[in-house]
């Protein structure tokens, strides 16, 4: 028989209240096996892939990221919305959860279906950020909670084996399926700095562009490039690119300003079209991980920046999915948030743009060969191995 026919009438829906680029992935390859797919979402970002015109678009309300009332709010309001969706329209299709609401996933506690999910943020741990220890009542319950929905799910996958380890806490580690995810770009988008529209629009010359593009959230210690940027601003090699949006962006600008940082360029997000030219202007990319959340959480500008061949700073702790990257590819230094002299030092070595920067960049085009669309597929087929074989 065709293994692509072997499925006969089943049908597969997607939970995901914010659909990103992985979320589009995702729903195209599954289309490929399953009768119908369907996508329950707030909102579809498309970057470098298109949905399928084939997929059914079932619209919940949006996600906000703030203020925090309003998050909060949209969270329990998806949560109702896709618990009615799948008690009545969708009852017969199999669900497969992806990121947001961050709890969906227990749904599956109070569902019929057969149910999988993919996790690359963990909660609760990843709360710890917030100050919550492993006693407060919310930890206990959401992990007495995980141990019931894992050990219910039909298939569980997460992205690297640190945080395989992590789930291990909540779920036997055989059960889960380790598949690493993949970048927005797929070779071949990297701009010659010469050709560069957006290192002309914003004054960036000869200078080594320290880059930090992404969210400015809990999780992400932006602050500490500040502390890195006070210790160079007498270097004129060195500019401190952050760009982006999040809670944690007024204070940052603040202090930006007031202790008169001109080697600190703060933007907004780009647009898409945008983007490839803007990342295209990092000598050295940075990605930031507070250690709290270390072995929870791989942040997905990490992929983006191999992909585009571009050296990276991992700031995160030791037992991160970022150190074994690094320390496996060789693309990349990974320091602790606590060794601040030595980023500095790392930062203006790098300035000098020594050979071994270019070899960085080489081992990242090489590592991003690793995480790319094709790893869509491998979901699928663990998907369906483990049907197989339970």
């Amino acid at each position: 028989m065709n293994p692509e026919q072997e499925l006969g009438g089943c049908r597969l829906v997607v939970l995901n209240q914010a659909a990103n680029y992985l979320t589009v992935g995702f729903v195209n390859a599954f289309n490929r096996r399953f009768d119908s797919v369907t996508l329950i979402t707030g909102g579809v970002h498309e970057q470098g892939e298109a949905l399928n015109p084939d997929i059914e678009v079932r619209w919940i309300n949006r996600w906000y990221e703030r203020p925090a009332w309003k998050k909060a709010a949209s969270f329990a309001f998806a949560l109702v919305r896709m618990w009615w969706l799948l008690m009545t329209r969708y009852r017969r299709h199999e669900v497969l959860f992806v990121s947001v609401p961050p709890m969906g996933y227990l749904l599956n506690l109070l569902l019929p279906h057969r149910f999988s999910m993919v996790i690359w943020d963990i909660y609760p741990d990843t709360l710890k950020i917030t100050g919550m220890r492993p006693s407060h009542p919310l930890y206990r319950a959401w992990a007495w909670l995980n141990r019931r929905s894992f050990r219910k799910a039909h298939r569980i996958f997460t992205i690297g084996e640190v945080m395989a380890d992590a789930l291990a806490a909540y779920v036997p580690r055989e059960r889960l399926s380790i598949q690493p995810i993949w970048s927005i770009f797929q070779g071949g988008e990297h701009v010659p700095r010469e050709d560069n529209p957006f290192i002309t629009e914003h004054g960036i010359g000869g200078r080594f562009v320290v880059q930090y593009s992404g969210n400015i959230g809990l999780t992400h210690n932006v602050e500490l490039l500040i502390d890195v940027a006070e210790r160079l601003k007498d270097d004129p090699r060195v500019l401190f690119q952050i760009i982006g949006r999040g809670p944690r962006e007024p204070a940052i600008r603040r202090r930006v300003e007031e202790a008169g940082l001109a080697n600190v360029q703060m933007l907004p997000f780009q647009s898409d079209d945008m983007f490839p030219y803007s990342l295209s202007a990092a000598d050295l990319g940075v990605v930031l991980l507070d250690g709290r959340v270390a072995q929870g959480s791989v942040p997905s500008k990490a992929y983006n920046l191999m992909s585009m061949g571009i050296p990276s700073l991992y700031i995160a702790s030791g037992e991160s999915e970022l150190a074994r990257y690094a320390a496996h590819f060789g693309h990349a230094c990974c320091l602790d948030a606590s060794q601040i002299d030595e980023i500095a030092l790392f930062v203006k070595a790098m300035a000098s743009r020594p050979p071994a920067l270019e070899q960085m960049a080489e081992n990242a085009a090489k590592a991003a060969t690793q995480f790319t669309r094709a790893n869509a597929g491998h979901f699928v087929s663990l998907y369906f191995e483990s049907r197989a074989t339970k």
